[in-house]
């Protein structure tokens, strides 16, 4: 802190934000000090001090044009003109703010930011203002309502804030730290680390951050990483406030002097930033306690006293007696000064709690261009007309009636006229779709004539569709205005898509859809439907261990490719990801294929698939497949040195969470009786068939019907070895243990089991209604957004949440669940009707299980539906991503992800939810399995492997293998590139327009991938050259654009070095996971095409590094030719060739960017794009000689290059 010994007295009492708060004491009347004399002839009042209305304001000459009382007494600690609107706020000494509208300050708004401490710094934006105390961040709209509030962390002690951008702020302090935080999550992204004393005004320029230290030192920090690169020791003292505008930066404050403390230097230090070197100081003829560059005509300053004296100067001239005016502010001291964008006002705040406004023109505006402000409305009172009731002719229907919804009305239509029942379109006929040849995106058909001309014939009455195509709404209860359909389902459970631009996916949004830091998973890729089960799995915390562990040498095995999703999933902040690898390998297995799990693309477009019973079938199938991957012997070497030790033990660790054994009896009629044991990983519900004579559905527990489910006896006709034929056979299945996790498939697949659910619903929530008629009401569950400790999770009694009766629509499963198995009775399932178990429950061998997931269907009629997943995630998780504790209910809809209330995941409202499947787990089965991760991928991966393609044996290495001397660490560079070929095309559409919008883009796969070495003896020589061998259908190679012709990724004409992407792929991951940094043009898609997730400081993209902001992106070629002079992609494009180019590119940018030359480099970005421009960004011919070659080559360039 700064000290203030040696000063004028009052300014230790009342010191602006940036010297520590005030006596949190101060008493709200004026100021004991000020002079009653003084305000003879002022006349305070709420509205304000007024200025007398004879006041002339000359122009180009600041004059005072209006003041205002906010709080008479309380000190005005800050004072900020808004950005967007024509508002001036001010924050004061008790936490207090208050804006004002336009040159005459009528009072807009005012509402307490804090209840005990000063407000230290505001600063607008377009939804609302930030206001910063000592120890927390407030964004509240311009009336009032808060949007977010933020807490410093313990100890903090914030002065000021800086926006970088429209979504990042900077905070900093008198503390060792500045803190960035988004804006748009409203978290902490990262933390720059500074010197004690800490930052207490920070400032920016196109090329600096600018922090101001209470030392007295003003340092000039990178824009991006925030490291210190220059430093002015400024005063001796501390330093009071500082400015920059364009290349000069002035700086006012404090000189020690000795034993006397500090005292009020007159000198302004004046910097030159081209140079890095102090100028001539600046004398002035006040006390200098705040400055401003106010460059209207010239780079004025304006310098500011304690004691409201001002002054006017230029930065390099003399300063002059003439230009000194003074603010009346009737002995008070200023505490806040600040400058409209426009810089036609100051304002200026003072001890007594006055606001002075100044301006330079009568019609003064704050900003160039200010949005209107929203006023608040007069209060309108309908003004009836007199009637006479003794007229005759008086009409009854002037007499004002309430109108009440409850009663119908003589004039109301019947309902049958006003309904809305929309015609839709026919489906084409079958004919024509067989018929149809596709050229580009038009199709043609001939006309089978099966209708008349012009005439489309339509059914009055819908056949009744599938249940999986629901189409039944009921009347909707908002207004008969809107059809049903659009606000049946909700906005966050229906489909949800990615609209393509030019830029493909660049400039989507995904961040509002998902505003938690877990990834998503894109929807496009074909076969994407069980995006929702991916998350299910990597939620649970030993299958994300067991996958992320597992490493095998199967081409195409789901629990690696599922170890390699789930480490990007790990990896990733909240941006989405893609399953592509995992779903190419789920193409590839027979049992999938035969089961039907693979969707044709017009089923998934047209919504034909039941995926209803499509996920439950996947849910059993991928249980069994990873249990049978993990369960496989393997040799000594899992994967070229990974090693194996612990999957081929005899049992897996998908049997250890989900098996459990049971115990199948066949009993014929003639008493013989066969058993046999199995063991299942999950279990499906069997309802009870109802009467076909009785209609009414009879109530029955959730527990009971999953008790026979798990113990299901049923009839059947089998073979019995004894009577030697088929007979009726009773088959009861029992268990013999519990699972750690038990997995249940609803098989809600027909209109019988919903309305079976629906009963059973309505049943739980007509005796919710009368439980809470009976008992006194209780309080309100937690909103989503609050957490709620474990304890408090625990404690739900069954289906009861401790909340209102209406949370109980549509609920008939529990949060918890009490198993046992018993040696007298068998399995027992019951609710958990206590928060624990007693001890002879414990005893007894009970276990608590409690719901973590439920899957839905979700049936959209005009999407054709999708699947949605509710997931309880846990404590590890939340630690992991966001370093807190706690449990929370998530909704998952691909790249959408929601935290929902626990009452809402078992809401399922059947007219449109319709649940799929549940998991309930032990409750702490945690502790029982390994939860470490050691990754499985070893240096050994790079060493030199076989080729698939026979000929390549013979042919040139292309590349040379890295040896275990050379191999790679972490910072070291390695050059990129890959090549890709289509395996579909992109389908697009034309508007009426005429532009077109794409609605699914093309899939790549890639063909070809290259590294090469970024340093070394060996630097630019390939270490990896590998062609991807792949086995569906390429319908463009691209050639032109790859180098990739056919026939070079078939193993069996190929002369290439051909291998598996999975070898590659593990090649690539072993680079990563050393912390190598990638250099390449255009990394963004390759990675993407690739499905790897790398760390964005182990990226250098060349197309951003040659880039300048709002300006296009410019080609390696253009590139390589301009500072290269190189002409590469002649006639094909190859990736060593590219990879190279991209390194050497990259050495060219730190020969140009170094020692910080930022400006030098800027005029070569800036010659770079004036030279594209002329030459239609087109590559000449190096041997051209009419003075158009690359720059190397003339002679206006070397002024340039020689940096």
């Amino acid at each position: 802190m700064m000290n203030f010994d040696g000063l004028d007295p009052g300014l230790g009492e009342y010191a602006p934000g940036l010297h520590g708060s005030l006596e949190p004491g101060l008493d709200s009347s004026l100021d004991p000090r000020l002079d009653p004399s003084l305000l003879q002839g002022v006349e305070l009042d709420p509205d304000g001090l007024v200025v007398p209305e004879s006041l002339h304001i000359v122009e180009g000459m600041y004059s005072e044009l209006h003041s205002v009382a906010a709080e008479v007494g309380i000190p005005v600690t800050a004072t900020y003109f808004d950005l967007q609107e024509e508002l001036l706020w001010m924050g004061n000494h008790r936490g207090h703010a208050s804006s004002f509208f336009g040159p005459t300050m009528g009072r807009y708004s005012s509402f307490q930011v804090h209840l005990t401490d000063d407000i230290r710094h505001i600063q607008s934006m377009d939804t609302g203002v930030l206001f910063l105390t000592k120890n927390n961040l407030k964004c509240i709209t311009r009336g009032g309502w808060i949007m977010f509030d933020y807490p410093a962390e313990e100890g903090a002690d914030m002065h000021s804030l800086l926006l970088t951008d429209n979504n990042t702020l900077l905070m900093g302090g008198l503390q060792n730290y500045v803190a960035e935080l988004d804006l748009t999550t409203v978290q902490e992204t990262q933390k720059f680390t500074v010197e004690v004393p800490g930052v207490a005004i920070m400032r920016q320029s196109n090329r600096f951050f600018f922090c101001g230290h209470t030392s007295g030192k003003v340092s000039l920090r990178d824009l991006r990483t925030l490291k210190m690169e220059h430093e002015f020791d400024a005063f001796s003292g501390s330093l009071s406030d500082f400015d920059v505008h364009g290349n000069l930066l002035a700086a006012c404050g404090f000189s020690s002097r000795g034993l006397n403390g500090l005292s009020c230097d007159r000198f302004l230090m004046v910097y030159d930033l081209r140079m890095m070197r102090a100028i001539t100081p600046l004398q002035v003829h006040v006390d200098p306690l705040f400055l401003r560059f106010i460059p209207t005509y010239t780079s004025r300053l304006a310098i500011i006293s304690q004691t409201g004296q001002c002054q006017f100067c230029e930065p390099t001239g003399l300063a002059s007696l003439a230009d000194i005016f003074h603010v009346n502010t009737v002995g008070q001291l200023l505490m806040s000064f600040d400058v409209s964008s426009s810089k036609q006002a100051l304002s200026f705040g003072d001890s007594g709690g006055c606001v002075h406004l100044w301006s330079s023109a009568p019609e003064v505006s704050f900003n160039s261009y200010s949005r209107e402000t929203e006023l608040a409305l007069p209060c309108l009172v309908d003004s009836l007309p007199q009637m006479d009731w003794n007229h005759e002719l008086m009409p009854l229907s002037l007499i004002p009636m309430p109108l009440t919804s409850a009663e119908p009305l003589l004039s109301d239509w019947a309902t049958n006229l006003i309904s809305p029942s929309p015609r839709r379109a026919p489906p084409v006929d079958p004919e024509i779709l067989r018929t149809m040849k596709t050229v580009g995106f038009i199709g043609y058909a001939p006309n089978p004539r099966t209708r008349p001309r012009n005439q489309v014939p339509y059914k009055i009455k819908e056949i009744e569709l599938d249940y999986d195509n629901y189409n039944q709404v009921p009347e909707s209860p908002i207004g008969r205005d809107e059809e049903p359909h659009l606000y049946m389902v909700p906005k966050k459970y229906r489909k949800v898509t990615i609209k393509y631009s030019k830029l493909g996916l660049e400039d989507f949004d995904f961040k509002h859809y998902n505003r938690t830091l877990f990834a998503g998973l894109e929807p496009h890729i074909p076969n994407a439907y069980c995006n929702c089960m991916i998350q299910v799995l990597y939620f649970l915390e030993p299958i994300r261990c067991l996958v992320q562990n597992h490493l095998c040498q199967k081409e195409f095995c789901l629990a690696c490719e599922l170890g390699f999703l789930f480490h990007m999933l790990d990896l990733s902040r909240g941006d989405p990801c893609q399953a592509s690898n995992f779903l190419r390998a789920f193409r590839t297995i027979p049992e999938a294929s035969a089961l039907g799990l693979i969707l044709a693309d017009s089923d998934e477009q047209t919504g034909k698939a039941r995926l209803g019973r499509l996920i439950q079938s996947w849910n059993r199938f991928i249980l069994a497949q990873l249990h049978q991957e993990t369960l496989e012997q393997e040799g000594p070497q899992a994967y070229r040195g990974a090693s194996s030790s612990g999957l081929g033990s005899a049992e897996s660790v998908i049997g250890r969470l989900f098996g459990c054994e049971v115990e199948n009896s066949s009993l014929c009629r003639c008493g013989k009786e066969t058993v046999r044991s199995s063991m299942t990983l999950l279990f499906t519900m069997h309802y009870p068939e109802q009467s076909s004579l009785d209609k009414t559905i009879e109530e029955y527990d959730f527990a009971d019907i999953l008790k026979k489910s798990i113990c299901l006896e049923q009839s059947t006709q089998a073979w019995c070895d004894n009577c030697e034929k088929y007979q009726p056979t009773v088959q009861t299945r029992n268990i013999r243990c519990l699972p750690d996790v038990l997995v249940i498939n609803c098989e809600v697949n027909s209109s019988k089991e919903a309305e079976f659910w629906r009963a059973q619903t309505e049943y739980v929530f007509n005796s919710a209604l009368k439980k809470e008629a009976a008992e006194p009401p209780k309080p309100k569950e937690p909103l989503p957004t609050e957490w709620c400790l474990e304890e408090e999770l625990c404690s739900a009694e069954g289906l009861t949440f401790d909340t209102q009766a209406e949370d109980m629509r549509h609920v008939w499963i529990p949060l918890s669940l009490k198993m046992c198995i018993s040696k007298t009775q068998g399995l027992e399932v019951s609710r958990l009707c206590v928060g624990e178990l007693t001890e002879s429950e414990e005893a007894e061998g009970a276990s608590i299980y409690d719901l973590v997931v439920t899957v839905s269907h979700i049936q959209d009629p005009r999407t054709g539906g999708n699947l949605v997943a509710h997931i309880k995630v846990g404590e590890t998780y939340h630690q992991r991503k966001e370093g807190v504790t706690h449990q929370q209910w998530y909704l998952f809809n691909d790249f959408l992800i929601e935290p929902i209330d626990k009452a809402e995941s078992v809401q399922f409202d059947v007219n449109w939810k319709v649940p799929a499947v549940l998991y309930y787990v032990r409750r702490n089965y945690n502790a029982k399995y390994d939860l470490r991760i050691k990754n499985p991928i070893e240096p050994s991966v790079l060493l030199t492997e076989a080729s698939l393609a026979r000929k390549q044996r013979k042919s040139h290495a292309t590349f040379i293998p890295l040896m275990m001397s050379e191999m790679p660490q972490a910072s070291d560079l390695v050059g990129l590139d890959a090549e890709f070929v289509t395996l579909n095309q992109e389908e697009a559409e034309l508007r009426s327009d005429g532009t077109k919008s794409t609605i699914k883009p093309s899939q790549m796969s890639v063909a070809r991938i290259t590294c090469v070495r970024g340093q070394g003896p060996n630097e630019g020589v390939p270490f990896i050259d590998d062609y991807i061998s792949t086995q569906e259908q390429v319908v463009d190679y691209l050639t032109q654009y790859s180098g990739i012709k056919p026939g070079d990724l078939d193993a069996k004409i190929s002369s290439k070095h051909l291998t598996t992407l999975k070898s590659t792929y593990l090649k690539l991951r072993f680079l990563i996971d050393t912390g190598v940094r990638f250099v390449g043009h255009g990394l963004q898609k390759d990675f993407r095409v690739i499905n790897l997730m790398v760390p964005k400081d182990q990226v250098i993209d060349t197309v951003y590094l040659f880039h300048m902001p709002r300006k296009r992106m410019i080609s390696l070629r253009f590139l390589a030719w301009y500072f290269l002079d190189l002409k590469i992609q002649s006639e094909t494009h190859d990736s060593t060739e590219d990879a190279r180019t991209a390194l050497q590119l990259y050495r060219k940018y730190l020969e140009l960017s170094h020692n910080g030359r930022q400006d030098e480099f800027r005029k070569v970005l800036k010659a770079l794009y004036e030279k594209g421009r002329k030459l239609d960004w087109k590559v000449l011919d190096i041997d051209s000689s009419d003075g158009q070659g690359s720059p190397k080559r003339t002679a206006v360039f070397p002024s340039v290059m020689g940096l």
